[in-house]
């Protein structure tokens, strides 16, 4: 089993980080801790601004300072979803200033603003939730509802800030939807938030804090779960395996011997994903036909432009990539993958179902485990959904959650 390194350079090296613009309101709150803000007599307010009108630099610039921003919270990766899924909804990015500083973004809060269920979601694979999952607190699908932006196709979403401005950031949101006209929402259904991230707990806090006065009700609960390998330090392949079950262990090394006594076994990452990608659309095609991305409807072709601008605009920064699974040559299988340096998260795959012999998604995975102890990744994410198959992988639950903000009371008076 071969994972041949890939061709953006040293497999073990660290994704290179967009450099840090100067910003030295956030720096100074940061150095200072989160109550800097009384300190140094600020304060922060939240505006709209258009996606497309802040700079990707600056974007990803406090992306890169955000703790528990995913390749989810990149610029390009929102942005990929504007351009192929924007029709099904309107833009509504908070970012959040310093009323002193009003050109130094402290915090983006991505959002978008449509109907829960909008006309051709269903045909154009722009449901929230694509299986069965713990049952939610319902909201009427003519619900007019704010959610993060790209959350339809994002496994997780964030509040983009510095550790120590992510409290005044939180109440600087909270405080601007609470001062929007009522008739602008109904509800505030964020999705995505992993359990642990400390934005989860400020956003919880903001809204309650603004709940009696703008008559919301605030609910906390899961949404879902993404499975998580975490890899052994120092450990290789073996070393990994032997930290599984006895059936695990024994079933995955004889699915592994099986593809390599069929031929040369390798994971290769394609060097032109674009030109390629008809290749894995193919392979998605015949192993989920209709069910999958990429049905000859709307939807399909919405499904096309996004990973054709995904590999375009994403695959050059290195945290996305396309391979190929390969068994003597004969291409069997295909998988998208995200990776930030620290993790790599199993997106997507398509396999040939006429070399099921050779169990093409359990050698893939085991290359990308492969792959990832080469890189000296710590985890292996297999994000959203519980399907069985995550879980002979030795993943544990790591569980995702909503925020859901109702109008309840009488609505508040528009300042």
């Amino acid at each position: 089993m071969t994972v041949p390194s890939r061709p953006d350079g040293d497999p073990a090296s660290p994704k290179t980080q967009p450099s840090r613009q100067s910003e030295p309101v956030a720096a100074a709150r940061h150095r200072a801790g989160s109550s800097a803000a009384t300190a140094i007599d600020s304060r922060l307010v939240a505006i709209r601004r258009p996606f497309e009108s802040i700079a990707d630099e600056t974007w990803d610039a406090l992306a890169a300072r955000t703790p528990w921003a995913s390749p989810f919270s990149r610029n390009c990766v929102q942005r990929v979803w504007w351009d192929a899924y924007g029709a099904t909804a309107h833009d509504q990015t908070l970012i959040v200033v310093d009323e002193s500083a009003p050109d130094e973004i402290v915090g983006i809060m991505p959002l978008m603003h449509r109907h829960e269920l909008e006309p051709g979601d269903l045909a154009a694979r722009t449901t929230i939730r694509h299986q069965p999952g713990p049952a939610l607190r319902p909201v009427p699908d003519s619900a007019t509802a704010v959610f993060f932006g790209a959350s339809y196709h994002a496994d997780y979403a964030t509040v983009l800030a510095a550790p120590g401005d992510l409290n005044a950031v939180c109440e600087a949101v909270a405080e601007s939807l609470a001062a929007q006209d009522p008739s602008r929402w109904d509800v505030v259904d964020l999705r995505r938030l992993r359990h642990g991230d400390p934005a989860t707990d400020a956003l919880v806090g903001a809204f309650e804090w603004a709940a009696p006065r703008a008559g919301w009700l605030v609910t906390r609960e899961q949404e879902d779960v993404c499975p998580v390998v975490t890899l052994p330090p120092g450990a290789d392949f073996d070393g990994y395996l032997a930290a599984l079950g006895k059936k695990e262990r024994h079933e995955i090394r004889r699915k592994v011997r099986r593809a390599e006594a069929a031929g040369s076994v390798r994971l290769e990452s394609s060097a032109s994903p674009i030109d390629d990608l008809n290749a894995f659309v193919d392979l998605h095609q015949k192993r989920w036909g209709a069910d999958g991305l990429f049905p000859p409807t709307e939807g399909g072709a919405a499904s096309r432009r996004f990973f054709g601008e995904l590999f375009e605009s994403c695959a050059p920064t290195g945290i996305v990539d396309l391979s190929f699974l390969t068994v003597g040559g004969r291409r069997i299988a295909a998988g998208v993958t995200f990776d930030d340096g620290e993790a790599v998260y199993y997106y997507n795959a398509g396999v040939e179902p006429d070399a099921r012999e050779l169990s093409p998604g359990v050698v893939m995975v085991a290359c990308y485990i492969q792959r990832a102890i080469d890189l000296g990744r710590t985890r292996v994410d297999f994000l959203r959904g519980n399907e069985p198959y995550k879980y002979e992988w030795g993943a544990v639950d790591s569980p995702i959650e909503r925020l859901l903000v109702q109008r309840v009371g009488p609505a508040p008076e528009v300042r």
